[in-house]
């Protein structure tokens, strides 16, 4: 498997097609795995270069104890120690949930490495993932799988909660970080920005209030979906990024 190094720590990363490099990156306890699962790999590889990465603690990378390893803004770092392993110096990047937290850290730290930023069902306030597991520490699954549910406001379905505890629960529990507000960027977000959200997810509301404050956004809202739905629908969701990325300048391809 390929990897790229930052600081130590190893990050797996999968590249799939060929064409513009667009960046997948997943959310809080998923992998590469679940894009390839929810269709959206096979959608798109034919068009573009997919790099999908995944965030340490998770999949592939590498799975630290430390809640340290895990500070802000270290997972920026992590995919920018990728783009440089690929001597990409430019890319499209989409990220959901965390992953979309992880874009309005790009967005801050390497603003020049963004031809274009996707993020669903992600906000730029301030995060309190730390604090609700400050006690969870990944050893008891119930109590993990509990807190997670809590967090989301919504019940998981069996396969979603089997999934989960694929996962190095110590890992993933220790990649759960608080995170400043970074509402102090919007409008410096001059590239070509697509924010998506569902109607239903807990967090419309802040994601609705950022699109406000952002000078290039487009900004669309799925009925009837939550957070989970968001992510899975991409019957749903291929249609808007599709049609965004179609509009954004070809600079040629590119392969690695």
């Amino acid at each position: 498997m390929p990897y790229a190094d930052n600081q130590g720590s190893r990050i797996h990363y999968q590249v799939e097609g060929e064409g513009p490099p667009l960046v997948l990156q997943h959310g809080f306890t998923h992998s590469v795995q679940d894009w390839y699962r929810a269709g959206y790999v096979d959608a798109l590889k034919h068009a573009y270069q997919l790099i999908l990465i995944d965030a340490r603690g998770h999949g592939g990378s590498e799975k630290l104890h430390d809640r340290a390893a895990y500070t802000w803004p270290i997972p920026v770092h992590d995919v920018i120690a990728v783009l440089d392993h690929l001597y990409l110096p430019c890319v499209h990047f989409w990220g959901y949930s965390m992953g979309g937290e992880i874009g309005y850290g790009l967005a801050k730290y390497a603003p020049e490495r963004l031809d274009a930023l996707l993020i669903g069902g992600s906000h730029p306030y301030a995060s309190t993932w730390g604090t609700a597991f400050r006690d969870v520490d990944g050893t008891d699954p119930a109590a993990f799988l509990a807190t997670f549910e809590k967090r989301l406001g919504a019940s998981l379905p069996p396969a979603a909660k089997a999934r989960i505890l694929d996962n190095d629960l110590q890992a993933v529990a220790a990649a759960a970080q608080d995170r400043p507000s970074l509402e102090d960027i919007l409008p410096t977000m001059t590239m070509p920005c697509l924010l998506y959200v569902g109607e239903a997810d807990g967090a419309f509301q802040r994601v609705q209030e950022g699109a406000k404050h952002m000078p290039n956004v487009t900004f669309v809202t799925l009925p009837g979906c939550n957070h989970g739905d968001t992510f899975s629908r991409a019957d749903l969701v291929l249609p808007h990024v599709t049609k965004f990325l179609h509009a954004m300048p070809q600079k040629g391809k590119t392969s690695v």
